[in-house]
Parts: C-alpha cells; structure tokens; sequence
C-alpha cells in the first residue's frame, strides 16, 4: 500500500467506491462506503442510481461520494480510496492523462472534496472490493425499478462510528465544501427503522406516477447538444452519459436524453401535432428567467408568444416560452414573487 500522507489527527479512513453501467451507457449506479482500517468497520455507505450513464462515470461518481462520507466523518483525517477501477486510479494518481471533457470535470469536483496530501489511492481486485460493488448493484436496481435506494434496506450495514473527538458535520463544516455537503446531520439520534426500511413515524414518498426520465429523440444530436443540451445545462443537469448516438443528463431524481441513431424517422418535430407539445422547468426567479430567456436567444432559440410574454401563461404566471432550433418546446417557469 502507498505511503500515507497523514495531517495531524493521525487517523486513517479507508474509501471503497465503485461503480457500474449495464449497456455502458446503460442503467447506472455507484457504492461508496468509509471503513475503519484498524477495526474493519463500516462508519458509512451511501449508494445512488445515476439514470443512464457510463461505467466510468459511475466509478468517478461512487469515489467522489465516498470522499465526501469521509470528509463529513473527519475532515482532518487521511483518507486512503480504494478503487477496482484501474482508470480512475491511475487518472487520480497523475500518472494517466485524463482526456475526456466530462472525467476531468469529474475528477476536478473530487480533488476538490479535500487537499491533495490527505488523500492517496490504491487499485484493489474486484474480489476484494465486494461491498462496494453490493452497493453499485443495489443502486443499479433501484434505478432499473424506478425507484430509490433505501440505506435501511442495504445487504451492507453500518457496524462502527465515528469516535466522539471526530467533528460532525452541523458543528464544524469544511468552508471549502460547504457548498456541496448538504444539509448537516442532525445531532438527535436516528428513529429505528421501521419494517418498510423508513425510520419510524416517517411515511416514504410514493415513487409510482412520478418522473423518471424523459427521452427526445432528435434528427441532428450535435444541434440539439448545443441547444436543448446546453440548456438542460444552464438549469442544473449533468452530464451523465454520452455516446455515439445520445447524451443524457442527470437532474435531482428524474434524467433526461437526448438520442438519434437509425431509427429516428425523418420530418423533424412539430409541437402543434398531436402528441407532446412542450416540456416545462422551474428556472429560478424572474431575472433568472429573463437572464437565460436571452442567453437561449442567442443560441437560436425563438421566443413564442412575443406579444404576451412574460405572461402568455395567465396574468400570474410568469414563464417564457421558447422553441430550439429543431423544433422543440420548453417553457421556463419563474418562482412565484
């Protein structure tokens, strides 16, 4: 195992991540969890489905969410990843170049979780990274099924905790991270769960009858990446997946594609024929809704419905609607004032 690189606690935590894609692209989901080296404890997991997506964003996925664990855990402690991606150990380590647009923003938002010299990496064989892939799977059939991952329900329990001396996340957050932590833990402990995998008292949110993702199919895919693409972008997606013939792009549950290939028929979209006629966002506030209305504009999209805008939806109602280049509507809903 490499040398450590150890800040002043002295405590070393072990991230073990990964990731998979069935398709590649295809279904996608990664596994983290944090463990005590000296115990072999596991003091935290986490697993997500990712919509579709590639195997090697799902590993850059799962590493990033285990970095994050361990940085909630103790942010002063050196943290050692374990990964049976070879790829992204050695993109991580500085050894490999890392050539796609997408890994590098990837692996940019991970060497950013915590400093260089509290975190080595260590490729390990599948065999021996087995709770991570059980999360992944987990994770893959959560999101093959619809529906979320539920840690109460995991095969792979929290046996450890962090000792009392580790600061918590809500007494003494990372500044440089703040941003991306979420919301911190409560201090008051946890109900037991109850049979259904939710603590007790709560009631799980119906999943049935809710967005899971949405599929365009488009003649031109490089037109639409630059114009729905770039707008899925400016509201808050990203890029999950990307392949020859489509793009998808993750939002906060649901995802969305954008796909051509062989068997897109020829015409074009036409919004006013029966069928779907537009797709709506929230964009933020009223000068969020405007600021983006004109960048779209400026990127070909046209603005319907000039001579009622912003208010072509009702009088309280304030929203633009706009259509892509390739025909394609999508409305822009501001926040109620």
């Amino acid at each position: 195992m490499p040398q450590q690189s150890t800040p002043s606690t002295g405590r070393l935590l072990y991230v073990e991540a990964d990731g998979g894609s069935r398709g590649n692209p295809g279904v996608a989901g990664y596994g983290a969890l944090v463990r005590d080296p000296e115990t072999g404890a596991v003091l935290d997991i986490e697993a997500q489905p990712l919509g579709r997506a590639s195997n090697n964003v799902a590993e850059y996925s799962g590493m990033i969410a285990g970095l994050r664990m361990a940085r909630q855990i103790d942010p002063d402690a050196a943290v050692h990843v374990r990964l049976d991606s070879k790829l992204v150990v050695e993109q991580m380590s500085g050894r490999w170049k890392i050539k796609h647009a997408d890994m590098q923003k990837l692996a940019a938002e991970a060497r950013g979780i915590l400093p260089a010299g509290q975190v080595t990496y260590e490729w390990i064989p599948r065999a021996k990274n087995k709770d991570a892939d059980l999360l992944s799977n987990e994770a893959m059939d959560a999101g093959a099924a619809g529906t979320e991952w539920v840690k109460a329900r995991s095969g792979l329990k929290v046996t450890g905790s962090a000792p009392a001396s580790a600061p918590s996340p809500a007494s003494a957050p990372s500044p440089a991270s703040a941003h991306d932590a979420g919301p911190p833990a409560p201090a008051e402990r946890v109900p037991e769960p109850a049979a259904d995998g939710a603590p007790a008292g709560v009631v799980l949110p119906r999943r049935a009858g809710r967005l899971h993702h949405v599929e365009i199919w488009v003649e031109d895919l490089e037109a639409a990446r630059s114009s729905l693409g770039w707008l899925f972008q400016e509201l808050g997606y990203v890029v999950s997946g990307e392949w020859s013939e489509g793009t998808s792009y993750q939002g906060a549950g649901e995802y969305l594609v954008l796909e051509s290939g062989p068997q897109v028929g020829a015409g074009g979209h036409d919004r006013l024929r029966p069928g779907l006629n537009h797709v709506a966002f929230h964009a933020g506030s009223r000068t969020e809704v405007d600021a983006l209305t004109d960048a779209a504009q400026s990127r070909g999209f046209t603005l319907l419905f000039a001579d009622r805008h912003p208010f072509a939806g009702g009088r309280s109602h304030y929203a633009a609607y706009l259509e892509a280049p390739n025909g394609f509507e999508v409305e822009l809903v501001a926040d109620p004032a």
